[in-house]
């Protein structure tokens, strides 16, 4: 057998019993809500921030 042969009897007629109620509900936990949060400091406090926090990782 050279690289990548396989024996093709044990790749034909392959059942796999699956079952659904095993899987991930994606949609289980849906929010349709609004979030918010109040926050004292200033747009150019926030600005500041990120500017400094972008500097960090620059360096």
């Amino acid at each position: 057998m050279g690289f990548g042969s396989y024996d093709e009897s044990e790749q034909k007629d392959q059942d796999v019993d699956t079952d659904d109620s095993d899987g991930v509900a994606v949609h289980e936990n849906d929010h349709d809500g609004e979030v918010s949060f109040e926050s004292e400091a200033d747009t150019d406090n926030l600005i500041e921030q990120l500017s400094e926090i972008k500097d960090d990782t620059d360096e």
